[in-house]
């Protein structure tokens, strides 16, 4: 008798491959082949210039720095809120699960609009923030309240299933040889989330950077104190600079792609590092 044939439900592999090929490239990397060619037709001297403007340079500071910033924040608190929400049972833990994926659903405009009726001057939480010399809204700061408020979501839903699948009775064991809370956290709990916590950061901090809509309302887009660059690449659009708008967004491709590849670079280490990689 002749060997049976393993059933499988997809196509054959060179079929599925060349499928999943062609769909990546018309996607995502025909789009982003256009943007380099664009920018291609500036010469070397005309692309520096109009991405080392002082302004734009600004922008660039502005937006990779307050994403980092609100990536970072996000990582501390999502971690908190996730763990309360899957270690603790209280009053209203299925709405405010529910509420975590509000950033997903609303449109990044009325997000934008509400948080600046919130923290301007004469906002609900603004108008006590304001005597404190605290000015949130029209400043960097109203930037990051707007990049972390997006950014939430993707640390905890990350780590959260995570955290579910967690055993308890490591932390049993340890705790029942010894162990203080926080070397229970360090030594046990930390080495398993940090690759899905490393991951919700990397998807945080890409949300951020290339956020348009919730940032513009709140941050005043000032320029040399609260513009971001997307704004920039919009206003050059605007002025038919295309040369213009791609060059900046070359820069700032290459830039989400080097930190994003830095990332995941140390995700790899820390899972193998852990023994957890696949």
């Amino acid at each position: 008798m002749s060997a049976s044939r393993t059933f499988r439900v997809l196509p054959g592999f060179h079929l599925t491959l060349g499928y999943t090929l062609a769909y990546l490239s018309l996607i995502v990397l025909l789009p982003l082949a256009a943007v380099f060619l664009k920018s291609a037709s500036l010469s070397a001297a005309e692309f520096w210039h109009v991405i080392s403007a002082p302004r734009v340079v600004a922008t660039y500071r502005l937006s990779f720095g307050v994403s980092l910033a609100a990536a970072a924040i996000n990582a501390v608190f999502g971690l908190m809120l996730a763990w309360s929400l899957v270690r603790y049972s209280f009053p209203g833990k299925r709405f405010v699960d529910a509420l975590i994926d509000l950033p997903f659903a609303l449109p990044t405009a009325v997000a934008g609009i509400a948080l600046t009726a919130l923290y301007a001057k004469n906002g609900w939480i603004g108008q006590y923030l304001e005597p404190q010399g605290i000015q949130v809204a029209f400043k960097p700061l109203g930037v990051l309240v707007a990049l972390v408020f997006i950014g939430l979501p993707f640390v905890v839903r990350t780590v959260q299933p995570v955290l579910e699948d967690l055993d308890t009775e490591l932390e049993e064991a340890a705790a029942s040889l010894g162990a203080q809370r926080w070397q229970i956290f360090r030594h046990v709990i930390l080495p398993v989330l940090l690759p899905a916590l490393l991951t919700g950061f990397a998807l945080a901090f890409a949300r951020a950077v290339g956020e348009y809509g919730s940032v513009i309302f709140i941050a005043g887009n000032i320029p040399m104190v609260s513009e971001i660059t997307p704004l920039m690449i919009i206003t050059k659009l605007e002025q038919y600079d295309y040369a213009g708008a791609t060059a900046i967004a070359v820069v700032m491709l290459v830039l989400s792609f080097l930190l994003l590849l830095l990332i995941n670079g140390l995700q790899a280490w820390t899972a193998k590092r852990t023994g957890r990689d696949r």
